[in-house]
Protein backbone atom coordinates (compact mmCIF):
# COMPACT_ATOMS: atom_id res chain seq x y z
CA UNK A 1 0.00 0.00 0.00
CA UNK A 2 1.43 3.05 -0.93
CA UNK A 3 1.82 5.97 1.60
CA UNK A 4 0.23 9.16 2.00
CA UNK A 5 3.21 10.49 0.42
CA UNK A 6 3.15 8.32 -2.63
CA UNK A 7 -0.43 8.82 -3.36
CA UNK A 8 -0.19 12.69 -3.18
CA UNK A 9 2.85 12.40 -5.96
CA UNK A 10 0.65 10.29 -7.64
CA UNK A 11 -2.67 11.96 -7.42
CA UNK A 12 -1.91 15.48 -6.59
CA UNK A 13 -4.91 16.40 -6.22
CA UNK A 14 -5.31 14.82 -2.88
CA UNK A 15 -2.54 17.82 -1.63
CA UNK A 16 -4.11 18.83 1.41
CA UNK A 17 -6.19 16.02 1.70
CA UNK A 18 -7.82 15.84 4.85
CA UNK A 19 -7.67 12.67 6.53
CA UNK A 20 -9.36 10.61 9.10
CA UNK A 21 -7.11 10.25 12.51
CA UNK A 22 -8.05 6.49 12.88
CA UNK A 23 -7.54 5.36 9.12
CA UNK A 24 -5.58 7.40 6.92
CA UNK A 25 -7.45 5.71 3.98
CA UNK A 26 -10.68 7.53 4.52
CA UNK A 27 -9.87 11.07 2.90
CA UNK A 28 -11.42 14.09 1.96
CA UNK A 29 -11.04 17.16 -0.07
CA UNK A 30 -12.44 20.25 0.14
CA UNK A 31 -12.26 22.82 -2.31
CA UNK A 32 -14.22 26.53 -2.50
CA UNK A 33 -16.65 26.40 -5.65
CA UNK A 34 -15.70 29.67 -7.38
CA UNK A 35 -18.92 30.19 -8.99
CA UNK A 36 -22.76 31.45 -7.48
CA UNK A 37 -24.46 27.47 -6.46
CA UNK A 38 -27.80 27.90 -6.29
CA UNK A 39 -30.41 25.21 -4.63
CA UNK A 40 -34.11 24.83 -5.46
CA UNK A 41 -36.94 22.76 -4.55
CA UNK A 42 -38.83 22.92 -7.22
CA UNK A 43 -39.28 26.17 -8.56
CA UNK A 44 -38.96 27.27 -5.48
CA UNK A 45 -35.16 29.43 -4.38
CA UNK A 46 -33.62 27.89 -1.37
CA UNK A 47 -30.10 28.91 -1.24
CA UNK A 48 -28.22 31.13 -3.23
CA UNK A 49 -24.30 31.71 -2.27
CA UNK A 50 -20.66 32.56 -3.77
CA UNK A 51 -19.53 30.90 -0.72
CA UNK A 52 -19.80 27.47 -1.35
CA UNK A 53 -17.89 23.56 -0.66
CA UNK A 54 -17.31 20.82 -2.70
CA UNK A 55 -16.59 17.81 -0.32
CA UNK A 56 -14.65 14.79 -2.35
CA UNK A 57 -14.67 11.79 -0.11
CA UNK A 58 -12.62 8.29 -0.19
CA UNK A 59 -13.96 5.73 2.47
CA UNK A 60 -15.06 2.65 1.64
CA UNK A 61 -15.82 3.54 -1.88
CA UNK A 62 -15.11 6.75 -4.06
CA UNK A 63 -18.23 8.97 -2.89
CA UNK A 64 -20.17 11.50 -5.03
CA UNK A 65 -19.02 14.95 -4.18
CA UNK A 66 -21.34 16.91 -1.75
CA UNK A 67 -22.26 20.54 -2.13
CA UNK A 68 -22.18 22.65 1.10
CA UNK A 69 -23.46 25.42 1.93
CA UNK A 70 -22.79 28.13 4.24
CA UNK A 71 -25.60 28.15 6.45
CA UNK A 72 -26.41 32.25 6.25
CA UNK A 73 -27.29 32.06 2.48
CA UNK A 74 -30.64 29.70 3.15
CA UNK A 75 -33.09 31.52 2.55
CA UNK A 76 -35.79 28.98 4.06
CA UNK A 77 -36.35 27.37 7.94
CA UNK A 78 -35.04 24.16 7.93
CA UNK A 79 -36.41 21.93 10.86
CA UNK A 80 -34.60 19.72 12.62
CA UNK A 81 -35.36 15.92 12.15
CA UNK A 82 -34.76 13.47 15.03
CA UNK A 83 -31.90 11.58 12.98
CA UNK A 84 -27.99 11.62 13.29
CA UNK A 85 -25.56 9.24 12.17
CA UNK A 86 -21.31 9.40 12.80
CA UNK A 87 -18.65 10.07 10.13
CA UNK A 88 -15.06 9.30 11.85
CA UNK A 89 -13.83 11.60 9.21
CA UNK A 90 -16.35 14.58 10.18
CA UNK A 91 -18.33 13.51 13.35
CA UNK A 92 -22.04 13.74 13.98
CA UNK A 93 -24.24 14.65 11.33
CA UNK A 94 -27.67 16.34 12.18
CA UNK A 95 -30.35 16.09 10.02
CA UNK A 96 -33.09 18.65 8.63
CA UNK A 97 -36.20 19.35 6.73
CA UNK A 98 -38.34 21.68 4.45
CA UNK A 99 -41.85 21.08 3.73
CA UNK A 100 -41.54 18.14 5.75
CA UNK A 101 -39.15 16.03 3.82
CA UNK A 102 -35.32 15.73 4.97
CA UNK A 103 -33.58 17.55 2.46
CA UNK A 104 -30.01 17.80 4.27
CA UNK A 105 -27.07 17.26 7.02
CA UNK A 106 -24.97 19.40 8.92
CA UNK A 107 -22.08 19.36 11.12
CA UNK A 108 -22.95 20.97 13.88
CA UNK A 109 -19.57 20.23 15.76
CA UNK A 110 -17.42 18.67 13.38
CA UNK A 111 -14.28 17.05 14.60
CA UNK A 112 -11.24 19.28 14.10
CA UNK A 113 -10.00 18.03 10.95
CA UNK A 114 -13.57 18.57 9.12
CA UNK A 115 -13.97 22.43 10.72
CA UNK A 116 -14.68 24.14 7.44
CA UNK A 117 -17.66 22.29 7.12
CA UNK A 118 -18.92 23.93 10.21
CA UNK A 119 -22.10 26.30 9.85
CA UNK A 120 -22.57 24.81 6.11
CA UNK A 121 -25.21 22.65 4.66
CA UNK A 122 -25.28 19.79 2.85
CA UNK A 123 -28.34 18.46 0.40
CA UNK A 124 -29.28 15.44 -0.86
CA UNK A 125 -29.28 15.67 -4.61
CA UNK A 126 -32.39 13.69 -5.60
CA UNK A 127 -34.48 16.06 -3.14
CA UNK A 128 -33.22 19.34 -4.84
CA UNK A 129 -31.59 20.71 -8.14
CA UNK A 130 -28.31 22.18 -7.39
CA UNK A 131 -26.90 24.53 -10.00
CA UNK A 132 -23.31 26.54 -10.90
CA UNK A 133 -22.73 29.23 -12.45
CA UNK A 134 -24.24 32.51 -13.08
Amino acid sequence: MPTSDAANTNFPGLDGALRSPSNPNHLMVIRPIKRTVRVHVGDELIAETQNALRVMEMGKSLYDPAVYIPASDVMVTLKPIDKSTHCPLKGDASYVSFNGEEIAWTYDRPLDVSRQLAGHFAFWPDKVRITEGD
